[in-house]
Order: C-alpha cells, then sequence, then structure tokens
C-alpha cells in the first residue's frame, strides 16, 4: 500500500474563493464597460400623433361648410353632413352641440387683414381691394358664408361678427376720423361684399368677367375715398 503524500497538489483546480493558496488563472480579464443604459421613451411632446377626434372635427367642418354652401343654412342638416364626412351623427352633436353652434365653428374665417398702417396713406384702398379679391377666389367658405348670410340671420351675423372682429380693428386705425370710422367701415363693407354678392354668388356675367386689375382700377378710388376724404 502506497502511502499519499500530504503536501501533493489535488488533481483538480484549487478553488479562487479557498483560503490557504492562490487563486487559479481564469484568462486575462475583461472590461465589460459601463452597464447598459435603458433606452429612453420617446417625447412624446415633440411628434404628436394627430388625434382621432382632431380629424373628425376637421371631416366635419369641411363637410358642413360644402354642405352649407351648397343648400343653405335650413336645408343643410346635421345627418346629411354627417354622412358626407363619414362620421356618426351623434358624433356631430358630440363636438358641436347643434346646427347653429356647427355652423358657428364652420364659419370661423381668417380674413388676414393686411395693416393698413405700413402702407402708404395712398396706397391703401388699392392694398385693400386687392386683398379681398384674391382671398374670396382662394377660399370657397367665404363664398358658401356670404350664400348663407343672405338669406339666414344666423349667417349674416356670422358674416357681421368676422368682419367687426377682423376687418373693423385695421380701418379704424387708418381711419383719420376717428368717430366716422364706423360709418366708414360700413361704406367699405358694402363695396366689398356687394362685389363679392356679384361676382361670386349670383355671378352677374360683367362682374365675373372683370379681371383683378379691372376690379382694382374701378375699386380702389372708392374704397380709398372711404379710407381718407373728408364728409362729403
Amino acid at each position: 500500500m502506497v502511502e499519499r503524500d500530504p503536501s501533493a497538489t489535488p488533481s483538480g483546480p484549487r478553488s479562487a474563493g479557498r483560503s490557504g493558496g492562490p487563486a487559479a488563472a481564469v484568462g486575462p480579464e475583461v472590461d465589460a464597460g459601463p452597464p447598459p443604459v435603458a433606452a429612453e421613451a420617446p417625447d412624446v411632446g415633440v411628434h404628436r400623433r394627430p388625434r382621432r377626434s382632431d380629424a373628425s372635427r376637421a371631416a366635419i367642418l369641411a363637410a358642413a361648410r360644402d354642405r352649407f354652401a351648397a343648400d343653405g343654412y335650413e336645408r343643410a342638416t346635421i345627418r346629411a353632413i354627417a354622412r358626407d364626412a363619414g362620421i356618426d351623427p351623434s358624433m356631430v352633436m358630440r363636438y358641436y352641440g347643434n346646427k347653429e353652434g356647427l355652423f358657428a365653428a364652420a364659419a370661423e374665417i381668417d380674413l388676414r387683414v393686411p395693416d393698413l398702417t405700413a402702407l402708404p396713406p395712398e396706397e391703401r384702398g388699392a392694398r385693400l381691394v386687392r386683398h379681398f379679391i384674391e382671398l374670396w377666389e382662394g377660399d370657397e367658405t367665404l363664398t358658401g358664408m356670404l350664400r348663407v348670410g343672405a338669406t339666414n340671420d344666423a349667417g349674416a351675423e356670422c358674416i357681421r361678427r368676422v368682419f367687426a372682429e377682423q376687418a373693423r380693428p385695421m380701418i379704424d386705425a387708418a381711419c383719420p376720423v376717428p368717430a366716422e370710422a364706423a360709418a366708414r367701415a360700413a361704406l367699405i363693407e358694402s363695396q366689398i361684399l356687394g362685389m363679392a354678392l356679384c361676382r361670386y354668388v349670383l355671378r352677374v356675367p360683367p362682374a365675373v368677367d372683370l379681371s383683378h386689375d379691372e376690379l382694382v382700377a374701378w375699386l380702389a378710388p372708392t374704397i380709398q375715398r372711404y379710407l381718407t376724404a373728408e364728409r362729403p
């Protein structure tokens, strides 16, 4: 029988955590680097997806403007507008309450009236006329609202409100006699709305056939007189 030498090394590798000897080599150390950082959630405030309700409202308003322009206020119905928009009628009522509320929302028009005070006084009439011709021919909503306003009290009130809130302040600023601003604004609107009614709603042939330059040449002196001339 052979006695085992007590100083002999065991056949397996010695545990690195065992006391009484060096740890066994396990290969070169590898720098694992910093711990992984969790990916940040996207900033939903920067690229917000349009809500479904936004698209629904836009579709309803577009259909309402077309329907009011084609049928007038009295004949246009919530059911027809909802059908045109591909929306359930209950959603129209949910968003706007009733036909009057829907019409008020559909009649929100931005006239984008130019700052007349930034122009030489003698150029203000021509600038105002050309602006409204281009605006009217670039947005059929205005024609639709004018058509409704000519036959319906709610439509007329909407047009009065739009001009009072958007056009009147600029006319007031350009008017040389503040006490006469209201009368002068009414006269200016009579020319602009009167021509729009003849050209875009009633489609009176001579009014339809006039070019932009011809309209400006005819109307601008009258608008200029209403803006700057002394009382007759």
